[in-house]
Order: C-alpha cells, then sequence, then structure tokens
C-alpha cells in the first residue's frame, strides 16, 4: 500500500508540474510583447513640435517655440503611420493637416505603396493636400457615389488599424474632442481591409469612364437608327 500511494502521490505531481508549466507558457506568450496591440488615443492633442519624429534622433534639433520632446496623441498617431514598412491604405474624409501629409509622403519616398480613398468634394477644399500627395505620384481616388465618404481609418502593412472620429485636419487635432482607436486585433483589421478593397475597386477611374463611355456610345447609336 504504501508503495502505491507513494506512486500514485508522484503521478499526481508530474501533472500538476505538467499542468503548471503550460499555464506559466500560455501567460508569458500573453504578456510577452509581440502579443496584439491596442491603443485608444483622444484629442484635441497637445500642441508639441513633432519635428523629432521626422528627423530623429535628437528631439532638440529644431528650434521652434513649441514643447520638445513631448509626446502627445498627435505624436503617437504619427509614429504608428510612419511604421509602416510595404503599404498603406488610407480612407479619409477630410485632410488637410500638413504633418499628417508629410508622413504620407516619408512613406512614399520610402517605397511604401500608398493608397488613398477621399471624398470627391473635400478633395478640392482649400488646404486640402489631397493634390499634394497627387503631385508626388501617390494613386488618389474619389468616390463616384451622391454620398460623402464619410470614413477615417487607414490599414497599416495590413495588419495594423487606425479609425476613429478623426478626420485629418489642423482643427480636429487640435480643437475638436475626438477619438482613434488603434489595434492589430486580426477580426477587427480583416474588416476594414476587406471595405478598403471593396471602395478601391467600386471607385476605379477607368470603371466609371467605362461605364460613361457605354453610356454615350449607346445614345449616339440610338441617334444615328
Amino acid at each position: 500500500m504504501p508503495v502505491m500511494w507513494t506512486v500514485k502521490v508522484v503521478g499526481l505531481g508530474v501533472v500538476a508540474l505538467s499542468l503548471s508549466l503550460e499555464l506559466l507558457i500560455w501567460l508569458i506568450r500573453r504578456l510577452r510583447p509581440g502579443r496584439a496591440l491596442n491603443e485608444v488615443l483622444f484629442f484635441p492633442s497637445e500642441i508639441a513640435c513633432v519635428e523629432h519624429i521626422f528627423t530623429p534622433p535628437s528631439p532638440y534639433s529644431c528650434v521652434c517655440s513649441l514643447p520638445h520632446g513631448v509626446e502627445t496623441s498627435f505624436s503617437r498617431l504619427l509614429r504608428h503611420l510612419l511604421s509602416a514598412t510595404s503599404s498603406l491604405d488610407l480612407c479619409v474624409f477630410a485632410f488637410s493637416n500638413m504633418d499628417l501629409c508629410r508622413a504620407v509622403l516619408v512613406l512614399h519616398s520610402r517605397g511604401v505603396t500608398v493608397r488613398v480613398l477621399t471624398d470627391k468634394d473635400y478633395a478640392a477644399i482649400t488646404g486640402s493636400q489631397i493634390g499634394v500627395l497627387r503631385k508626388a505620384g501617390i494613386c488618389v481616388r474619389c468616390d463616384v457615389g451622391s454620398v460623402y465618404m464619410h470614413h477615417k481609418f487607414a490599414v497599416v502593412d495590413d495588419q495594423l488599424l487606425i479609425t476613429g472620429s478623426l478626420n485629418w485636419t489642423l482643427t480636429a487635432v487640435q480643437s475638436n474632442m475626438e477619438n482613434v482607436l488603434i489595434t492589430k486585433e486580426p477580426e477587427l483589421v480583416r474588416p476594414f481591409i476587406k471595405e478598403f478593397h471593396r471602395l478601391w475597386l467600386h471607385n476605379d477611374p477607368a470603371r466609371y469612364l467605362s461605364s460613361v463611355d457605354q453610356k454615350l456610345a449607346h445614345v449616339f447609336t440610338r441617334a444615328s437608327d
């Protein structure tokens, strides 16, 4: 009996140790830095110099009068945006913020594939940066529908989602009560990738012009009958 009891105790000890190790491994995987990113930013953002984000490493290389080396909601947004290494898909209603435009241009200069979807009416307003992006060679498409393209989201490298109420304007960043959610949760990122792809195809100028050409050809054909 003592021998059997000892065997049972040892066996239970081995099982308990095995379960403890599995639990420890699970906890390490959950807590390690590589787990899914989730971050919320609120605006208006504190006004501070962001030059060091574009020209590291010194946060004090700029001589402007704004505070330097300060981490703000806007600087966090810029850092996430500039983390792109392969692609940036941007779907935004109003885009007039020059620092955000600069970030997109930097990504383009690095060879990152940038695609921009925007509202056709707001693309033409004074101060819009859409023309600047187009002049730089970035592919921009405007919606062809009669309603506003009111989305405000970006997908970085098909892995990171940036979305929320924030228009990409100076007023939104510095004056409005806004929010931005940044996440790498695949279940949240995938639908936005799918929606961008759908809108990108739907607003293809070639597709639209082809449709117009077909209608014109039909009208001329009927007129010649």
